[in-house]
């Protein structure tokens, strides 16, 4: 890929963090400026090497970027790109990490409505429970896929410039359409963070919580390790996505009255027939990865 002269991270925690580590590992960027609304997170990116230097205002983060990378909850997205949109000069690329994309769109519509060109929203298919920048590691997005959702006003070029920046990074990137991919990760992210988070606050708030939780063993911790995510972050996926994970939220509860009936009828044949099903569209998904991978 062509070599990235200044790369802006804003948000430098586990997935900008990453993101930064993975291109200076790949040798393909010189200059790494990090900018937040933490100075002290930034001080520890710059002593940990993610950052070569922390900008204060966007004015001389932007100057001279040939990239950027918004890294913030998807619920700061506008307010962002608002205190940005002035500095932006007209061949800086722009590109985001956010796990919901119609949202994000919309935003960039409305704050960067003269830079789309250069616009190319993006989803890397990877995280961990931890957060902050003393989680991030360069190896993060290998084997991973990352979604794209370019804008019908993006340039080729700033499409290939995200692209095979995220290649760089290891990962295998997919294109997809803003609205597929909410509707996709309403599924398969959101509701089992939902879930877990939903689960473990139910625990939590009963009397014999500690008692629970001290015989809770690795059925339990695989379950609900999502749980331990950044509550801000998924606190803004949840209500930027809301509607689409209403809908399956609402399938989900389906599905409980469904499994709750069979428990009511003491109906063991169907209930080990929905399980043994269950399990085998697992164990066929599963197959993909190494026995030591999650996705996210």
């Amino acid at each position: 890929m062509a070599q990235i002269g200044k790369l802006v991270v804003c948000g430098v925690g586990l997935i900008g963090g990453s993101f930064a580590l993975g291109l200076r590992k790949a040798g393909v960027v010189e200059r790494i400026v990090g900018i937040g609304r933490t100075a002290s997170a930034l001080e520890r990116a710059r002593e940990l090497g993610v950052i070569d230097e922390v900008a204060t205002d966007w004015a001389s983060a932007l100057d001279g970027a040939d990239l950027v990378l918004l890294a913030a909850p998807v619920g700061q997205m506008g307010s962002i790109m608002a205190a940005m949109a002035p500095h932006l000069a007209p061949g800086t690329v722009v590109t985001d990490a956010g796990s919901t994309k119609r949202d994000v769109i919309e935003a960039a519509y409305h704050h960067l409505d003269s830079r789309l060109s250069h616009v190319v929203p993006a989803h890397p298919i990877a995280g961990a429970e931890t957060s902050g920048v003393d989680a991030a590691f360069g190896e993060l997005y290998r084997d991973r896929k990352v979604v794209m959702t370019p804008l019908p006003e993006s340039d080729a070029d700033a499409v290939a410039l995200v692209r095979s920046a995220w290649e760089a990074c290891g990962a295998t990137v997919v294109e997809m359409a803003p609205n597929d991919h909410d509707r996709v990760f309403a599924a398969v992210s959101h509701l089992p963070h939902l879930l877990a988070f939903g689960l473990v606050h139910d625990l939590a708030g009963r009397a014999n919580a500690e008692l629970l939780f001290s015989h809770a063993a690795s059925g339990f911790r695989d379950f609900t390790r999502i749980a331990g995510s950044h509550p801000e972050m998924w606190r803004d996926i949840c209500i930027a996505n809301r509607q689409a994970l209403l809908g399956e939220l609402d399938q989900y509860l389906a599905e409980l009255a469904y499994v709750r009936a069979l428990l009511m009828a003491g109906d063991g044949k169907r209930l080990e027939e929905l399980f043994d099903e269950a399990r085998v569209a697992r164990n066929a998904w599963a197959s993909q990865f190494p026995p030591t991978s999650s996705a996210e």
